[in-house]
């Protein structure tokens, strides 16, 4: 496999994932011997090269994949195919959070923290940009150690009020429940509500809310969240307002974790994240700033990686310097 463009030769060595658009392998630059996975998916004629695009808007971010090049190859019947060329991680989340079960290991607190505050910081970035991901989910976070990525960004956008988007997206587990209602004009939040239910899943090993269907996941979310109100369902799409329920009383989150006992503040975090009325959702950016995290800021540990300290440039013209200089600990000099 080659992109003529660059004279970069790729040898494939197997397939290591396969969704419902695209197949993904690992390969090999021929000419340095560095590992890449390259996922190959057919041109959509809607769409076109809408993940692309998305990829080079957001360029190089430490919890994003990186995006190391792109060629087009022409398959059988002439169907065209675009190849992405992508930083090589050797997991991703759901299929490690498997493995941790098979195992009947947990995550440990520091390693929780990690991760959940590069998913924040990384989702920050990406709202930060304009953009929803719309389709977060532990298949589409790529991990390495406890270091995390997003990837597949071919259901991301540029979201605007007042615009009509899709509602029909999003794995049904991780799928807003304004969503679920039915509403095209909806705001980043959305993906706030999905990376609630991953956080969730981090304790749980196992979906938060493993609705079969939609009318079923709804059920599942008032077991924990109880009967939304008519005001959470006007806000959900206000064109949709005549569904009746039976009035049911939430769960605490503490029950819903009672086996595993995590930090109450990791608990605070998910309910801030995990509410139906959008606009109450925390954003990214101020829950980096959470109280769960103080142990990150104020201890020095060596399982805690340097870069969850270094912001990139984009970082400060998004976010301003000062406000990043609270995210930073107090014995953080900017080294390596």
């Amino acid at each position: 496999m080659k992109n003529s463009e660059n004279l970069q030769s790729y040898a494939v060595e197997k397939r290591i994932g396969e969704g419902a658009f695209a197949i993904v392998y690992l390969a090999q630059v021929q000419e340095s011997g560095e590992k890449v996975a390259i996922k190959k998916a057919p041109i959509d004629k809607k769409y076109k090269n809408r993940e692309l695009a998305n990829l080079k808007l957001l360029g190089e971010h430490p919890n994003i994949v990186a995006l190391k090049d792109a060629f087009y190859v022409v398959g059988q019947n002439e169907e065209v195919y675009i190849n992405y060329v992508m930083e090589y991680m050797p997991d991703n989340l759901s299929d490690y959070l498997r493995n941790l079960k098979k195992q009947k290991q947990q995550l440990t607190q520091i390693q929780l923290q990690i991760i959940t505050y590069q998913l924040l910081r990384g989702l920050a970035f990406i709202h930060g940009k304009g953009m929803a991901h719309r389709d977060i989910k532990p298949q589409n976070i790529l991990i390495d150690g406890t270091i995390v990525k997003y990837c597949d960004f071919g259901s991301a956008k540029i979201i605007s009020g007042g615009q009509i988007n899709t509602s029909y997206l999003c794995s049904r587990h991780y799928r807003a429940p304004e969503l679920i209602f039915g509403a095209t004009d909806y705001s980043t939040s959305i993906d706030i509500w999905s990376l609630g239910c991953v956080f969730a899943e981090l304790i749980l090993l196992e979906p938060l809310f493993p609705g079969e269907s939609s009318v079923d996941q709804l059920v599942e979310i008032m077991k924990v969240l109880g009967t939304p109100t008519a005001t959470d369902i006007a806000e959900f799409n206000a064109s949709n307002t005549d569904f009746k329920f039976p009035q049911v009383k939430g769960h605490p989150w503490s029950k819903v974790f009672l086996k595993y006992k995590p930090d109450p503040q990791f608990i605070d975090l998910i309910k801030k994240m995990v509410s139906y009325q959008p606009q109450q959702r925390i954003k990214p950016f101020m829950a980096l700033m959470h109280p769960f995290f103080n142990d990150l800021r104020e201890l020095k540990n060596e399982e805690v990686p340097n870069k969850l300290w270094q912001f990139t440039p984009e970082e400060e013209n998004i976010f301003g310097k000062q406000p990043l200089k609270h995210l930073m600990p107090s014995w953080w000099k900017g080294g390596r």
